[in-house]
């Protein structure tokens, strides 16, 4: 029998992107492997019922504005500009988010102590550091309670300090209190299973270790990722970059490491997104000629249509959580060049990709330099690799795959399988599975 499940996730929107976008992307596909009920916040209500869930039936929205609203306004003056000060706003809502689990408790306390659902799956917020009464309720109901893919928390690497500044990090240096914070250390007693998005995260519950399963929080829709013509391995080394315009995503760094590339025409490079470095960017590219290109923002069909005829995504970003982005590269068939750091580190192998070691500014550089060298001579290993990350991508990080792996772990805290899932070979290539993709 499918298993019914009381999902949680405060922010989940298919309008929006990032964290509501992963939060309403699992929940949908997890209907494909269990009787869902959504329970998110009142402020995705219109555009849950404009996706065609019905209120009541399929969703319930809580309205937690009283304290919610005055509580993000606050959020955003902390931040200190738009897309900026991320600490700042997860301490904010850290504040916020027990009120919300309350007001849920208050309109599904009775179900729940009822049987009416075999687990309540927290999966927004995806921070390890806001917690909530609701993990205790349902461990008192003798209902299994999981929280997750959390994420986040990576450390500022201490070459990049500047970086941190100018992202207005400056909360980022106290972090580290939320675990003593009350309502913590009950709420991870209670819960039966932590899904934990990065091994990074999951270093933050050595206490736990025993309920604690690796499964990065990203994945794809396939339909958004159609199959497109490969680029040819003659020519030129056909690179692009797709992120913010900031220090720490590395955008000049890769311009400096590619220049010599660049000037003798054996490489390209499409530079997608926006930011504050967009000046500066144009200046550094300026004598590089028609090899470079700066496209600024793209709306995701566009950016397709662009990274779609490349065959490397050159991607030196010295922090990134989960690393969706390298993650729908992979999707469109290229193969990532990253810095092996954090998420993209964990999703990029050696069969699907190429990583650098972290260090400074210049020896970021400078490895990304060899790298980049050494891939423009060899472009049948470079379309090889792209081939099998896309391969991978498609069987094992789709949201329906993503689903499939959630209902192993609700067999698992439901007794009806005794091994604890493990999630470890997702990102390998396997040859079997995958020759008719990847030749």
């Amino acid at each position: 029998m499918r298993p019914r499940v009381l999902v949680i996730a405060e922010a989940a929107n298919p309008d929006w992107v990032s964290v509501p976008l992963i939060g309403w992307s699992l929940a949908r596909a997890l209907a494909e492997v269990a009787d869902v009920h959504l329970v998110t916040q009142v402020r995705n209500r219109a555009a849950i019922i404009a996706a065609g869930l019905t209120e009541g039936d399929d969703f319930t929205a809580i309205d937690s504005e009283a304290l919610a609203r005055p509580l993000w306004a606050l959020g955003g003056l902390l931040r200190m500009g738009e897309g900026k000060g991320w600490t700042a706003l997860q301490a904010v809502s850290a504040i916020s988010y027990p009120y919300f689990e309350r007001l849920v408790w208050k309109r599904f306390g009775a179900e729940i102590r009822k049987g009416r659902y075999d687990v309540v799956h927290r999966i927004t917020p995806l921070s390890p550091t806001q917690s909530g009464p609701l993990a205790a309720h349902c461990a008192r109901a003798g209902v299994p309670y999981v929280i997750g893919p959390l994420n986040g928390g990576v450390p500022w690497p201490r070459e990049f300090e500047a970086a941190r500044r100018a992202e207005r990090e400056w909360l980022s240096y106290v972090r580290g209190i939320y675990r003593y914070l009350p309502g913590r250390k009950s709420m991870l007693d209670a819960t039966r299973c932590i899904l934990a998005g990065s091994r990074h995260t999951a270093t933050e519950f050595e206490q736990w270790q025993d309920r604690t399963i690796w499964l990065p929080e990203n994945a794809i829709d396939p339909v958004r990722f159609p199959d497109l013509p490969r680029p040819p391995t003659s020519g030129p080394l056909r690179a692009c970059f797709i992120g913010r315009m900031v220090p720490y995503k590395g955008p000049d760094m890769l311009l400096e490491a590619a220049s010599e590339l660049l000037r003798s025409g054996r490489m390209t490079l499409d530079l997608i997104g926006d930011g504050p470095m967009m000046e500066e960017l144009r200046k550094q590219a300026a004598p590089l000629g028609q090899a470079v290109r700066l496209h600024g923002w793209l709306p995701h069909d566009k950016v397709q249509s662009v990274a779609g005829k490349c065959s490397l995504l050159a991607f030196p970003s010295v922090r990134e959580f989960g690393g969706g982005v390298v993650l729908e590269a992979m999707a469109m068939g290229l193969a990532p060049l990253i810095v092996d750091y954090a998420g993209p580190g964990e999703l990029v192998t050696d069969q699907t990709g190429y990583k650098v070691a972290l260090g400074d500014r210049d020896a970021i550089v400078a490895r990304f330099r060899s790298e980049l060298n050494r891939l423009a001579d060899d472009p049948e290993d470079v379309a090889a690799r792209g081939a099998c990350a896309r391969a991978v991508a498609r069987q094992n990080f789709t949201w329906s795959a993503k689903a499939g792996q959630v209902a192993e772990v609700y067999d698992w805290i439901t007794g009806k399988r005794e091994v604890r899932p493990d999630f470890t070979g997702v990102t390998r290539y396997d040859v079997g599975r995958y020759s008719d993709v990847a030749g």
